[in-house]
């Protein structure tokens, strides 16, 4: 298909913890990826700890607004845009830090955006073309978490449920879900199949 524009666009998708915004994302870049797509994980622009010791890394709330370098992010992103390449972050899940090495992604048409708090820096949001908010209840996410951090993160089922309870349920019910009215979208997973998700991009872009 081809877009009303030859500008870049860049597509959002916002969710809780699990909501689905890893599949949704992978499988709208293997739909576009003839247009050529690049993929950011917001994850990668965490704030670099690496002063601190894992001990300390550990006890930092992610799931706040706060702990996305957004200034680093928004530069990231008017780069490709304006068709100049960029060396995105590489984070690590198991040390709560950011790798000495960097990823180098080249200008495409289309960027593909994933994370928790894409909708809580104005900034980003005037950026982004469409935004996509995956509406999903705690109990299923917690359960993916779980799933997920014991066999990707090295976790165990008291750390995962113990840090959803404290940090990440608390953060989405104050940030993330209220910035739901930022998107374009607001779906729950079991409503839309990625077909629904694709007609509802190319009618808006």
């Amino acid at each position: 298909m081809r877009f009303k524009h030859n500008k870049v666009i860049i597509i959002g998708i916002c969710g809780g913890t699990c909501s689905g915004k890893s599949t949704v994302s992978e499988k709208l870049k293997e739909h576009y990826k003839n247009l050529g797509v690049n993929k950011i994980n917001t994850d990668s622009y965490y704030k670099d700890h690496f002063d601190l010791s894992f001990k300390e890394r550990s006890k930092i709330n992610f799931d706040h607004p706060d702990s996305i370098d957004f200034e680093l992010l928004v530069n990231d992103l008017n780069s490709l845009v304006n068709n100049k390449s960029i060396k995105e972050p590489v984070y690590s899940y198991k040390t709560h830090k950011r790798l000495k090495t960097t990823q180098t992604l080249k200008p495409k048409k289309i960027i593909i955006l994933e994370g928790l708090h894409i909708f809580c820096n104005s900034e980003l949001i005037s950026l982004i073309d469409f935004g996509l908010f995956l509406d999903l209840d705690s109990h299923s996410r917690l359960t993916r978490r779980i799933k997920r951090d014991i066999k990707e993160r090295g976790r165990t089922e008291v750390e995962v449920i113990n840090r959803f309870n404290d940090m990440c349920e608390p953060m989405y019910q104050k940030f993330i879900y209220p910035s739901r009215t930022n998107a374009n979208v607001i779906i729950n997973n079991a409503q839309k199949s990625i077909n629904d998700i694709i007609n509802l991009i190319d009618e808006f872009i």
